[in-house]
């Protein structure tokens, strides 16, 4: 019992300490570090309870007399006030078994260090991390597990290399030679690459980079013609869509507009609604990974003298999606249905806005082709989902 209390009192004061401006190195002048007695443990003062009142009162005199505390007592033999010995700071932590921070730090900045230029998100973690070590603030992403730690941000490292599309248990074996390690550190990647890099969608961050659970398929329809491993496919007889997987694109001869608009959609039942004359018609999935860009850069380099649409959800992560599109295809989309006039048709499907969705649509006026609807959002506080939108 009173090594328990021993470990609360010494804790707690090396906590204090770890977490003050003396331990940083910023403090001018000297500082102490105390934790009061009646506060750590309640039943202290209780009448009823002598025996915990006797057992912290041996703990103290035993920690007082090994020289790691410094003890203010208030009458008789009550105890108040605990002070940590700063001059016994070693024998404190041993006594604890306890890791002192600093060596606690050192060690994540070697992982950091070791990290530091192997991709621009990596970069950028590491090199906030390190200063967060330098003002004694907690490393994202490290929860005392040093090897899973490092894993997080190898992880980073070899996805960022994925150049074909890949399996993630396949992934998992070949950087971590078992088939589930992956998994166990997976939400932790996603969330480090979608806060570190660019990506509207935090859930498809690593189809973006190939790693997948299936094949990606891209479904496309309309107005055209593909002519894939030497066989032709007119698109505007079919009465539906094609799906081509991932491992076929290769295949992929040629690909030809009939028409003159091509359109990526973001939802699956408005794609499938979809039926304007004249249009190529791409489904998109919400974020497009790099399988769906590829098929998409192909499509413009044999056909730049189409007009290129995007049809998605009227909010902010419609236009982020839009954005990314046109930053990673290099291909000059344009907003389809996406605007003030829409909003107005079809105002009795709209939704209010949260706190975040206004926060997010304000980030986003510094796109000028978006400016005017965002501002017609915000005023009449509306977003609309795609799917509500009558097509075809």
């Amino acid at each position: 019992m009173s090594s328990d209390y021993a470990g609360r009192i010494l804790n707690d004061l090396v906590d204090k300490y770890e977490s003050s401006k003396s331990f940083k190195g910023t403090n001018r002048v000297g500082q102490s570090f105390k934790t009061r007695i009646p506060l750590l443990f309640e039943a202290y003062g209780d009448h009823a309870r002598y025996e915990i009142f006797r057992d912290v009162n041996e703990t103290v005199d035993l920690l007082e007399r090994k020289g790691l505390i410094r003890v203010k007592t208030a009458r008789g033999t009550v105890h108040d006030e605990i002070y940590l010995n700063l001059d016994r700071l070693e024998a404190v932590y041993r006594y604890l078994g306890r890791t002192p921070k600093r060596e606690i730090q050192q060690r994540i900045r070697t992982i950091l260090q070791g990290h530091l230029h192997d991709n621009p998100i990596l970069h950028a973690f590491c090199l906030e991390q390190l200063d967060r070590l330098e003002e004694n603030r907690p490393v994202a992403y490290f929860k005392d597990d040093y090897e899973e730690f490092d894993q997080v941000l190898r992880a980073v490292k070899e996805v960022w290399l994925v150049e074909k599309e890949q399996f993630i248990r396949e992934f998992s074996i070949r950087v971590f030679k078992d088939s589930k390690a992956f998994g166990r550190i997976q939400g932790k990647v996603e969330r480090l690459l979608y806060d570190y890099g660019d990506f509207p969608d935090k859930d498809q961050v690593l189809a973006g980079f190939n790693l997948v659970k299936t094949p990606t398929y891209v479904n496309y329809k309309g107005a055209g013609r593909i002519l894939l491993a030497g066989q032709e496919i007119d698109l505007s007889r079919l009465s539906g869509d094609v799906a081509v997987s991932s491992s076929l694109l290769g295949d992929i001869d040629r690909l030809e507009v009939l028409g003159e608009k091509v359109i990526t959609i973001e939802n699956l039942t408005s794609f499938h609604r979809f039926n304007e004359p004249g249009f190529f018609i791409i489904y998109l999935g919400g974020f497009h990974n790099k399988v769906r860009r590829d098929f998409i850069e192909k499509l413009y380099k044999e056909n730049p003298d189409k007009h290129y649409y995007h049809f998605g959800d009227i909010d902010a992560g419609g236009f982020r999606i839009l954005e990314h599109l046109k930053n990673k295809t290099g291909v000059p989309f344009k907003p389809y249905l996406m605007d003030e006039g829409t909003l107005i048709k079809y105002r009795e499907f709209t939704k209010k806005l949260t706190q975040n969705d206004r926060s997010n649509l304000e980030k986003l006026l510094v796109h000028e082709a978006y400016e005017s609807v965002i501002r017609f959002m915000l005023k009449m506080d509306c977003k609309l989902e795609q799917e509500a939108v009558n097509q075809g």
